[in-house]
C-alpha cells in the first residue's frame, strides 16, 4: 500500500472464478474507491484486467447495490422487497429454521452457493462449516471441471503439471476447448512470446473464437468428439513409431491396453466422427510428436458432453506417450490448483457432517424444489450466497417454479438483485471484493494474492465470513471456529509447513500483495521429467486403478473423502463415448432438433456476474445465437432478427448473428444473460441436467435445439 496526503493505493485481486486471480491496485481518496487497474508488478497478469473488472469501482458504487437487509412484500419474483434491520432479519431466519427443523429436520435446508466469489475466505467453502454444523443437507457442486478434474487426477494424479509462464519454452501448443484471450487473456502473451519465437499454435474448436483467429490452425471439430481425435492421433503416433519407448516404459502403466484400444481408432474412422480429414488428422499427430516441447491447453468446456471424462483421460496420457513431459514447456496443463497447500479441511469442517446427511447435485435444484426428485425430507428452505441458480442452472423453468413455492422460506445473500434474489423472503447485503479481506490461490497460474479491503463496507453490507458468524451467533453455535478474525482465518487456512511455502509469510504476502509459491523458475519447471505422478503407482496410468471403485467425486467437489458413485463401472482405458444427443446415436432426436447447441462463457460476463451493468451489457450487444450461412438460408433466418431456441426442455429469445465462424450444424448462445431482461428465459432453458460420464460433471454442450424465426 502506498500513501500521499490526499490519496492511497491498495493492494487487491480479482474476486472472480477466472484461472487469472488478477493482481491490482485500488486508488482510494478520501475513503472512496476511485480506480481499479491492474497491477504491473505482477509476472503473469502484468498489470492488465479484462473488459468484466477494468470498472470494478462501478461495480462497488452501482446506484443498485442492496445496501441492508430486505424482507419480501409482493409476490415471489415481483422484486417488492422493504428494508429492516440485520437483527430482525437473523431473528426472522432463526425463528423460521428452528420451525422448519423441529417439524422436519435439519435437512429439510438446503444450501446453495458456488464461486460467485473465488477467495478462500469467502469463496466456496465459506458457509460449509455452518451448514454443517447445523446438519442441512449437503449441496454437491459439480458446475464446472468436475469430470474433467476427476479424470486429471485418474491419470496424473493431483499435480500442477505445468507451469504457465513455461509456454515460452514451447514449440508445439495445442488449446484444445480454450478461447484463451476471451477467458484465460493473461496466458496468452505467453503464448504469442512462444509463437513470435516460432512455436506452432493450434486450437482444437468448433468454433473460430478470438483465439483461434490468432492462431497457425484452426481445427473445427464436431462438439463432444474430442476423445476420437486424441485416440486418433495416438493411433497415428503408435503406428508409425512416435512414441517415447523409454518414458513410457519407465514412467507409465497400461500401454498394452492403450495401444489396444488406439488401434480401434484409424484416421479415417476418427475423420467420419470429428469431421476432421483424416490427413489433418495424421498431421497433427506426427507434428504433435516431434516438435518438443509440445505441450497442451485443456479448456473447461471439454468435459460437458456425456463422454467428458473420458475425453480429459484420453488428452491426458499424451503427453505420457511422446515424452513430452521431459521438457520445460511441455505435458498439458488443467488446472494448477493442485500446487496450493489450501487447508480445506479446516474451512470445511467435515467432521461436523451427520451420518447419513443426504446430498443434492446442485444440477438438481429445479428437480429437489418442485419434487420431481424424490427425496426423504422434503426442501423447505433455501439459503443462496455466492449463485444466481435462476441463470446458471439447467432446468431454468422448473428451478423457477421451486422458488415460487410459498412454503419454500428462501434467503439470499447478494451485492445486486439478481434473477434468483427476486424469489428470496430476506435479501442480505453482501460486500464487493473492495470492500472485504482475502486470500486467492489460482486455477491458472501460481501464485498466491492478497486482497486488501480498499473501504469500508457501504451500507450495512457484510463479507461472507462475517454473515456465518452472524448466523452461527442467531442460532446459538458458539465453536471458537465462528471466534476468529478474517486475519486469523487467512493464517489458518493455509498449510505453512508444505515447503512450496518457504520464505513466504502472511505479512510479507500482504505488504506485497502477491507470492510465487516455492516451485521453482518457469525456466525449469518439470515436476515429471522422470515421472513422479502422484498416482498410486507414482506413474502416468494409461490403466487408471481409481477406474476400479467406479464413478468417483473428488472431495474437492463433495464434502468428505473421495466418494464412490453406484452404477456403470468406468472404462479404465481412455475410450471415446458419444453425445447423448447427436445424429448418431439419436436420429429421431436430431431430425426435429438438428443444431447441437454450444453455451460458452461470454466476453462481457463472468457466468452471470455482470450481467446486469451497462458497460458489460454494452460489450455484450445482448443475447445472440450464432448460427452457420447455410442453417441461416435454409431456415429464412436474417441478421439481427429475432429467432425463438427451442427443444422439448424450453426456449429462449435471442438475435441471430450470421457467422461462418461456427460449423454448419452448430449453434452458439453464450451463458450470462439475465432472465429478467431476456423476456423470462435464457440458455439454461434448453440446456440439459444429464451427468457427464465422470465427476457428475454437467452436458451442457451434449444438446440439440431447433432455431425458428420469432
Amino acid at each position: 500500500m502506498s500513501n500521499s496526503a490526499d490519496s492511497q493505493t491498495v493492494l487487491a485481486a480479482c474476486p472472480h472464478d477466472c484461472p487469472d486471480t488478477c493482481s491490482m491496485l485500488v486508488t482510494v481518496e478520501n475513503g472512496r474507491a476511485v480506480s481499479v487497474r491492474g497491477n504491473p508488478d505482477h509476472p503473469f497478469t502484468r498489470g492488465g484486467l479484462c473488459v468484466k473488472v477494468n470498472n470494478y469501482q462501478d461495480r462497488t458504487y452501482s446506484p443498485d447495490r442492496i445496501l441492508h437487509p430486505l424482507r419480501r412484500t409482493g409476490a415471489k419474483g415481483s422484486g417488492s422487497f422493504e428494508r429492516i434491520p440485520w437483527d430482525e432479519a437473523l431473528g426472522e431466519i432463526k425463528k423460521r429454521w428452528t420451525a422448519i427443523i423441529d417439524e422436519h429436520g435439519p435437512q429439510a435446508i438446503l444450501p446453495y452457493s458456488y464461486l460467485g466469489t473465488e477467495g478462500i475466505l469467502n469463496g466456496l467453502n465459506v458457509g460449509d462449516a455452518f451448514f454443517n454444523k447445523l446438519g442441512a443437507t449437503i449441496s454437491e457442486r459439480t458446475f464446472c471441471d468436475a469430470g474433467a478434474v476427476t479424470a486429471f487426477v485418474m491419470t496424473c494424479g493431483p499435480t500442477a503439471a505445468v507451469d504457465p509462464e513455461s509456454f515460452k519454452h514451447s514449440r508445439y501448443i495445442i488449446l484444445w476447448a480454450c478461447n484463451t484471450i476471451s477467458t484465460n487473456l493473461h496466458h496468452w502473451p505467453f503464448i504469442a512470446e512462444a509463437q513470435a519465437n516460432g512455436a506452432k499454435v493450434v486450437v482444437i474448436d468448433p468454433v473460430a473464437s478470438r483465439t483461434a483467429k490468432k492462431a497457425d490452425w484452426h481445427i473445427a471439430i464436431r462438439p463432444g468428439t474430442d476423445a476420437a481425435l486424441a485416440l486418433g492421433m495416438m493411433n497415428v503416433i503408435i503406428a508409425e513409431g512416435l512414441v517415447d519407448e523409454d518414458y513410457v516404459a519407465n514412467y507409465t502403466v497400461g500401454y498394452d491396453e492403450l495401444k489396444a484400444r488406439a488401434a480401434e481408432f484409424p484416421p479415417e474412422k476418427v475423420a467420419e466422427i470429428t469431421g476432421i480429414p483424416a490427413e489433418d488428422i495424421v498431421t497433427l499427430a506426427r507434428e504433435y510428436a516431434t516438435t518438443q516441447p509440445s505441450v497442451i491447453r485443456m479448456g473447461v468446456a471439454i468435459e460437458r458432453h456425456a463422454g467428458g471424462g473420458q475425453t480429459v483421460r484420453a488428452l491426458a496420457c499424451l503427453p505420457a506417450l511422446v515424452g513430452a513431459w521431459r521438457h520445460v514447456g511441455g505435458g498439458i496443463l488443467h488446472m494448477p490448483i493442485w500446487a496450493f497447500p489450501v487447508d480445506w479441511g479446516a474451512l470445511m469442517r467435515p467432521d461436523w457432517i451427520k451420518e447419513g446427511t443426504p446430498v443434492i447435485n446442485q444440477w438438481r435444484l429445479g428437480a429437489a424444489l418442485t419434487g420431481e426428485e424424490k427425496l426423504a425430507t422434503p426442501i423447505k428452505a433455501l439459503m443462496v450466497y455466492n449463485a444466481n441458480p435462476v441463470v446458471v442452472v439447467p432446468d431454468q423453468a422448473r428451478t423457477i417454479e421451486g422458488l415460487e413455492r410459498e412454503d419454500l422460506f428462501t434467503v439470499v445473500s447478494e451485492q445486486f438483485m439478481t434473477d434468483t434474489a427476486r424469489y428470496a423472503d430476506i435479501v442480505l447485503p453482501a460486500t464487493t471484493q473492495l470492500e472485504q479481506l482475502d486470500v486467492m490461490f489460482s486455477w491458472g497460474h501460481l501464485y498466491l494474492t492478497f486482497n486488501e479491503p480498499a473501504i469500508a463496507p457501504l451500507g450495512e453490507s457484510v463479507p461472507n465470513t462475517e454473515l456465518f458468524r452472524r448466523l452461527a451467533n442467531a442460532m446459538g453455535f458458539n465453536d471458537e471456529y465462528w471466534a476468529r478474525s478474517d486475519e486469523q482465518m487467512a493464517k489458518e487456512s493455509l498449510d505453512w509447513s508444505n515447503p512450496v511455502l518457504a520464505g513466504i509469510s502472511m505479512e510479507g504476502l500482504r505488504e506485497k500483495g502477491y507470492a510465487r509459491l516455492a516451485v521453482g523458475s518457469p525456466d525449469d519447471f518439470c515436476p515429471h521429467k522422470e515421472g513422479n505422478f502422484p498416482t498410486p503407482s507414482g506413474k502416468c496410468e494409461f490403466k487408471a486403478s481409481m477406474a476400479e471403485g467406479g464413478n468417483i467425486v473428488l472431495p474437492l467437489f463433495r464434502q468428505g473423502s473421495n466418494e464412490f458413485q453406484p452404477g456403470d463401472p468406468i472404462d479404465p482405458v481412455p475410450n471415446y463415448i458419444p453425445p447423448t444427443e447427436s445424429p448418431a446415436t439419436n436420429p429421431a432426436l436430431a431430425a426435429k432438433y438438428p443444431l447441437n447447441l454450444l453455451s460458452p462463457k461470454s466476453h462481457a460476463f463472468l457466468n452471470s456476474s455482470y450481467g446486469n451493468l451497462q458497460a458489460q451489457l454494452h460489450h455484450a450487444q445482448g443475447q445472440q445465437v450464432i448460427i452457420h450461412p447455410e442453417d441461416a438460408r435454409s431456415r429464412g433466418l436474417n441478421e439481427g432478427a429475432m429467432a425463438r431456441v427451442f427443444n422439448d426442455r424450453g426456449s429462449f429469445q435471442a438475435v441471430v448473428k450470421i457467422s461462418d465462424d461456427v460449423r454448419p450444424g452448430v449453434a452458439v448462445a453464450p451463458l450470462g444473460y439475465w432472465a429478467s431482461r431476456s423476456g423470462g428465459s435464457t440458455v439454461n432453458a434448453v440446456n440439459p441436467t444429464r451427468y457427464a460420464d465422470f465427476g457428475h460433471a454437467p452436458t451442457f454442450s451434449d444438446n440439440l435445439v431447433e432455431v425458428a424465426a420469432s
